[in-house]
């Protein structure tokens, strides 16, 4: 299962999530649309180098809302620290504590 979510840097606030089986650019597009139906759009929207991030589907999305695109360095993993903070207490307290059924 894939999780993509949505923070925003100075609330350091999830605003959009979505969990997967795969991790489309038409998935990421819906849950990044639906966190702007629901917030407003950003003036920046951060991603990493991944390629439905890059693809034309999500950046012309964004474009379409006039919201700037800003890439994560290539290995630069201090660029995303907030959301990766969040993904890992996540899995510390959600999915470790609470495994699925099938897993181990």
């Amino acid at each position: 299962m894939y999780m993509f979510a949505i923070i925003d840097a100075y609330s350091r606030k999830i605003v959009g999530w979505g969990i997967s089986n795969t991790m489309s650019a038409e998935w990421c597009r819906d849950v990044m649309q639906d966190a702007i139906t629901k917030h407003g759009k950003p003036e920046i929207f951060n991603t990493d180098q991944g390629s439905q991030f890059t693809s034309s589907v999500f950046v012309e999305a964004l474009k379409g809302h006039g919201v700037k695109i800003s890439r994560d360095g290539k290995g630069r993993a201090l660029d995303n620290i907030y959301i990766e903070r969040f993904r890992g207490s996540f899995k510390r307290e959600k999915i470790y504590l609470n495994p699925p059924k099938w897993w181990g």
